[in-house]
């Protein structure tokens, strides 16, 4: 009862984390390219975790290095750079609620790539809850797919991203603490990340600007807060509840939206209320199984 209790607690602090992170991109580029807000997530990250790496890097076999590499490469890197410039174009609600396909493709990665299965109770679960997002997709008629649909495109692969690492995790990396895999991990990733940095130019910014100096503020509170401080939870949540049940932190996402437009006096309706109710009926009974990911 005491880990089910941890496991809804997690699902809510990282639902309200990534739910907000989607505000984090606009604001950060306002004033930045998309490459360099997520390259500034990265490297602030890893920044973050600079004292542990000594130690993570002595607990950690070294065999191991490439694993946790491609789980911050599969889990951070790459699906911050698709995600910024998919912002670049569509809203951070529509983004939002296209990351819920990450349960999806959980499920799928784990049956063509890691030959696992998953309980009937979960994937019922997790299709009740996909099926809330679509409905709560629909309601919100603000939402546009503007003149690129390439930019959705980059939303599933950065998903499809989501739905590798956890796979990843819970079945190469359960030995070895959470704390160690995202210290490593992220500052392996802010290597690459701080090249990237080097090359679009970001030293040469005007830092006596108040706007720039905003901007890079809100990336570098997302590299924080959605980054390193989210990736422990994720990291702790995906080997206590298994890959299946943490990746529909996702379906959280959308009801973090949801209550961010109450707090900007939107108009919420009974439809998105109802959206909302079915995705959280769908994460209860995917969370009932006591069936994970073998």
């Amino acid at each position: 009862m005491k880990r089910d209790w941890e496991q809804l607690l997690l699902f809510v602090v990282l639902s309200v984390i990534w739910g907000s992170s989607f505000i984090l991109m606009k604001q950060g580029l306002e004033q930045l390219t998309s490459f360099q807000v997520a390259s500034l997530r990265i490297v602030s990250s890893g920044i973050v975790f600079l004292p542990l790496v000594l130690k993570s890097c002595r607990l950690i076999p070294f065999k191991k290095w490439p694993v946790v590499f491609l789980s911050g490469a599969l889990g951070s890197l790459l699906p911050a750079y698709l995600f910024c410039t998919a912002e670049t174009g569509l809203s951070s609600s529509l983004a939002g609620t296209l990351n819920s396909l990450t349960p999806i493709f959980t499920i799928i990665t784990a049956a063509l790539i890691f030959k696992s299965k998953s309980s009937t109770q979960q994937i019922t679960g997790v299709f009740i809850a996909f099926l809330g997002c679509l409905l709560l997709f629909f309601t919100q008629t603000e939402l546009s797919f503007g003149n690129n649909p390439l930019l959705v495109v980059l939303v599933m692969i950065a998903t499809l991203s989501y739905g590798i690492n956890a796979n990843v995790v819970f079945h190469h990396l359960q030995s070895i603490p959470s704390l160690q895999i995202v210290s490593l991990a992220l500052f392996l990733n802010a290597i690459p990340a701080f090249v990237v940095l080097l090359i679009t130019g970001f030293f040469s910014l005007n830092f006596h600007n108040h706007a720039v100096l905003s901007s890079i503020g809100f990336s570098t509170l997302l590299g924080v807060l959605s980054t390193s401080i989210a990736s422990i939870l994720y990291y702790r949540l995906i080997k206590t509840a298994g890959a299946v049940f943490s990746s529909m932190v996702t379906y959280g996402i959308p009801i973090v939206a949801i209550a961010w437009g109450v707090f900007y006096h939107e108009n919420v309706g009974w439809l998105q209320i109802g959206s909302l109710t079915i995705i959280l009926a769908g994460v209860y009974y995917a969370n009932k199984s006591k069936k994970q990911l073998q």
